[in-house]
């Protein structure tokens, strides 16, 4: 059975990325939570696995039509984050389902493309938002 990407093995819960796309998603978030995170260690890899994640992160938009950055990048403030995506408060709503989310991962940029999933209220004129990691990509920040 598939769930969001991955493959449940049997009953014991683990999961197992399908696609090169999704290994290379997995490593990323991993170089990024061992850089800014030394004592989490891989366990099981389970799909629901989270960790609070209470760092700052990069949002680039991306267009819908051709795929491309637009844009200046936005910083977000990371709430949980797993192998298979991101929840963050923002305080200005997003312009854009898609976008390329950057780690700092101990001076080396780890992107991620991200399909927003979800967006709710919350005080004070801030939104929390989540979604899930599609692909890992090249720093927008950098010249192709």
């Amino acid at each position: 059975m598939s769930y969001g990407g991955f493959a449940r093995n049997g009953e014991a819960g683990w999961a197992t990325c399908l696609t090169a796309a999704d290994e290379a998603v997995r490593e990323g978030v991993w170089q990024a939570l061992s850089a800014l995170m030394p004592d989490v260690r891989p366990g099981e890899r389970r799909e629901s696995v989270r960790f609070n994640f209470p760092y700052l992160v990069r949002l680039t938009l991306v267009s819908e039509e051709d795929g491309t950055p637009r844009g200046s990048p936005i910083v977000v403030v990371g709430r949980q984050i797993s192998e298979g995506g991101l929840g963050f408060y923002h305080p200005k709503p997003l312009a854009a389902r898609r976008m390329i989310a950057t780690f700092d991962a101990g001076g080396e940029a780890v992107s991620l493309l991200m399909e927003l999933l979800w967006c709710r209220s919350r005080q004070q004129g801030w939104y929390e938002s989540g979604g899930r990691f599609v692909a890992r990509v090249p720093n927008p920040d950098l010249p192709a």
